[in-house]
C-alpha cells in the first residue's frame, strides 16, 4: 500500500515534471520566434537588405503606422543602426558651440510637414564644395524611448558637396561602434558608454584628398578586421584592427576612392572582398588584401557608388552614364569572366540606393533618372519600369528608393519620406499600401528629398530626416 502510493506519488510528479517541462519549451519557443532580430550595420545583419523577422504587417492601419517615437536630430545622410536595445546614428551640428545631444526639436511631430526643405538646410550644388564649419555628432538612443543615452562629438569643417551630414551608417560589432564622418574622421567607440577606444583621420594619415560628396562607404567588420576605403597612394582600401585601430594591410591605387562599400562574397572556393572604386571593379583576398582579380568599370564623375550585387555565379555593378557590368564568377579559382555589359536600353544604373536582387535573378532599383526598374540580370534586359517608388510620376535626377526585402514582398523607403509596401516581380511593380513616415527636409535637384537608408529591427522601422528620428510599428 506504502509503495503504491509512492508510486502514484512519483508518477504524478512525473506529470507535473513533464508538464512544467513543456511549458518551459513553449515558452522558449516562443521566445524564439518572436525575438525582434538587430540591424547593426548599412542593410541589415548580413548587409544584404534582407529583413528576416516575422509578424509583420501587410497593409497600415488608417493613419499610416503607429509612431512609437520621435527624437529630433541634426542634419546628415547616414542611416541609423540597431544593436542591443540602442539606436546609433551621425548628424551634423553647424556652429561651434555644444549643445544637448539632442538641442532643439523639430517644428512639428511630423518635422517640416509642408514637404519643403527645412529653412535652414544648405543649397546643394552637385560640382560645388561647400566651406561649413560645425560637429558631427555620435548619438545613442534607447530603442524602446528614443531618448538619448550617450553623445559623442568632435570638430569638422566639410569642404564637400551636399554638406548636410555624413553618409556612412555606424556598425556596432563586438559591444563596439564603429563611424566614418564625412570628412574622413573614423572612430570606434564603446557601444554602452560612448568612450572613445580609438580614433583616426584618414584624409590626413592616408593623404588623401576627401571625394566632392565626402567619404561615403560604409565601414565593413570582417572577423578581426575593419575594412574601409581611406584613399592615397596604394591605400585607396585598408583593413585596420577593430579593436586598436592599427593597421593589417592597405591595397589598391586609383586617382579618387570613390563611394561604394566595401563587401565580402564566397566564390570559386574563396571569400573575396570586392571593392569598386571609380575605374575598376576589384577582388581581393580580405585576408592579405592580394588582387585576385580586376574588371573595368568607369561610371560618370567617379561615382562608383552601389555595392555589387550577385545572384548564383553572376555580379553586377552600375552607375551614371550608362555604366553597367555582369560578371560570371568562375565555380574553381577567384575569377571573372565578362558576361554582359550596360547600354541606353538594358540594366539599371544606381546612384543613391543600393539595388537589390530576388530569388529568381531579377533585379529592382533606381536609376539617376528616378526611373525604378526591373532587369534580367542574366541578360540586362529591362521589364519594366516605373516612378511610383520614387518621385512619383516624373523624372527627377538621382530620384531614389532605399529598398528591404521580407518574405514575399518589399518595403521601400522613397525620397518622399513615405513608405511603401509592395510585391515585385517580373511581370509587374503592385503597390499594397503606402504613408507618409517624414517629412523630405533636404534638397536635390530643386525637389524635397529623404536621402537616408532606415532600418528595420524588433518589428519596427527607425529612419530619419534632418529633423528628426522616428520609430514606427511594422508589427501585424
Amino acid at each position: 500500500m506504502n509503495r503504491h502510493r509512492s508510486s502514484s506519488a512519483f508518477t504524478r510528479s512525473i506529470a507535473r515534471s513533464t508538464s512544467l517541462l513543456a511549458l518551459v519549451i513553449a515558452f522558449c519557443g516562443t521566445a524564439a520566434t518572436t525575438r525582434g532580430d538587430d540591424w547593426p550595420q548599412w542593410l541589415g545583419p548580413q548587409r544584404d537588405g534582407v529583413w528576416r523577422e516575422t509578424g509583420l504587417l501587410t497593409r497600415f492601419p488608417a493613419g499610416g503606422p503607429k509612431v512609437l517615437w520621435r527624437s529630433p536630430i541634426k542634419g546628415g545622410y547616414s542611416g541609423p543602426a540597431v544593436a542591443d536595445g540602442l539606436v546609433f546614428v551621425t548628424d551634423f551640428a553647424t556652429g561651434s558651440a555644444t549643445g544637448s545631444p539632442a538641442d532643439s526639436p523639430a517644428d512639428s511631430p511630423a518635422g517640416n510637414a509642408a514637404g519643403s526643405p527645412a529653412g535652414n538646410a544648405p543649397k546643394n550644388d552637385p560640382g560645388t564644395r561647400s566651406d561649413l564649419a560645425g560637429r558631427e555628432r555620435v548619438l545613442a538612443m534607447d530603442f524602446a524611448s528614443g531618448k538619448t543615452v550617450w553623445s559623442h562629438e568632435y570638430p569638422v569643417t566639410y569642404r564637400i558637396s551636399y554638406p548636410a551630414g555624413p553618409r556612412a551608417t555606424p556598425a556596432v560589432h563586438g559591444g563596439k561602434v564603429y563611424v566614418l564622418g564625412a570628412e574622413g574622421h573614423l572612430t570606434c567607440l564603446d557601444a554602452r558608454t560612448g568612450k572613445v577606444v580609438w580614433s583616426r583621420n584618414l584624409a590626413s594619415e592616408y593623404k588623401a584628398e576627401t571625394p566632392i560628396w565626402g567619404y561615403s562607404a560604409h565601414p565593413l567588420i570582417d572577423g578581426q578586421k575593419l575594412i574601409t576605403l581611406a584613399g592615397g597612394s596604394g591605400s585607396l582600401a585598408v583593413a585596420l584592427d577593430k579593436d586598436t585601430g592599427k593597421e593589417i594591410w592597405r591595397a589598391l591605387d586609383a586617382p579618387s576612392l570613390g563611394y561604394c562599400p566595401p563587401s565580402i562574397i564566397e566564390a570559386g572556393g574563396r571569400r573575396q572582398l570586392l571593392i569598386w572604386h571609380p575605374q575598376a571593379i576589384n577582388s581581393l583576398d580580405p585576408e592579405t588584401g592580394k588582387l585576385y582579380w580586376s574588371e573595368k568599370l568607369e561610371p560618370q564623375y567617379g561615382m562608383s557608388i552601389q555595392m555589387p550585387v550577385k545572384h548564383n555565379d553572376i555580379l553586377f555593378a552600375g552607375g551614371i552614364g550608362n555604366k553597367a557590368l555582369a560578371v560570371r564568377l568562375a565555380s574553381d579559382r577567384p575569377a571573372a569572366t565578362e558576361l554582359w555589359r550596360g547600354t541606353n536600353q538594358t540594366a539599371v544604373y544606381p546612384t543613391c540606393a543600393a539595388p537589390m536582387v530576388d530569388d529568381q535573378g531579377i533585379l529592382y532599383g533606381a536609376c539617376q533618372q528616378g526611373h525604378f526598374r526591373a532587369v534580367d540580370l542574366s541578360t540586362g534586359k529591362r521589364l519594366w519600369e516605373t516612378f511610383k517608388p520614387t518621385t512619383g510620376t516624373r523624372f527627377g535626377s538621382s530620384g531614389t528608393c532605399f529598398l528591404v526585402r521580407n518574405a514575399d514582398r518589399w518595403f521601400l523607403m522613397s525620397e518622399t519620406g513615405e513608405l511603401i509596401i509592395a510585391k515585385l516581380s517580373a511581370d509587374r511593380y503592385e503597390e499594397l499600401d503606402r504613408a507618409r513616415i517624414l517629412a523630405p527636409t533636404n534638397e536635390a535637384f530643386g525637389r524635397p528629398v529623404v536621402w537616408s537608408h532606415p532600418a528595420f529591427a524588433g518589428r519596427r522601422m527607425v529612419a530619419r530626416n534632418d529633423q528628426e528620428i522616428v520609430c514606427v510599428s511594422l508589427a501585424e
